[in-house]
């Protein structure tokens, strides 16, 4: 009998009760879209690489405003077929949104650059450059 139904060990957390709960509701594969993000600090710039699978470049913006880049996608997509008489045999709809926010205070706003490459978004961030204080000699009389 316990051979057909599904069954997971789960414990519960009293400080953190929500912490798998879109996983819980939804269900492991829910269709809710998340992307992984990875943030590595080149020296003078960082490089920051979003997986957008499904996503073609003209559905991805990338908006700078008040210290914040956001990063937003979006794609709708539409398969169906039809039998002789005009109605649906199957009728598959995907959609899918995406949108996150990173604090670029630190960062030369003017020459970000960014690649969509093989379902991959590679955004260039250079570090804004500090001015180094001015050293002077003072002449003693």
């Amino acid at each position: 009998m316990f051979a057909l139904t599904p069954f997971e060990r789960k414990s519960f957390d009293l400080f953190n009760a929500f912490h798998d709960f879109e996983k819980d509701f939804f269900g492991e594969d829910s269709g809710m879209i998340s992307c992984k993000t990875d943030i590595r600090d080149e020296g003078d710039h960082f490089v920051l690489e979003a997986e957008l699978p499904g996503f073609d470049k003209e559905d991805i913006k990338l908006d700078v405003s008040g210290g914040f880049l956001t990063l937003s996608a979006e794609h709708n997509t539409e398969n169906s077929e039809k039998d002789k008489d005009g109605k649906y045999i199957r009728r598959e709809r995907s959609y899918g949104s995406y949108q996150r926010s990173f604090d670029v205070s630190g960062i030369n706003t003017d020459n970000i650059d960014a690649e969509y490459k093989n379902g991959v978004l590679f955004v260039d961030l250079p570090k804004k450059t500090i001015p180094q204080p001015e050293t002077k000699r003072l002449e003693i009389r």
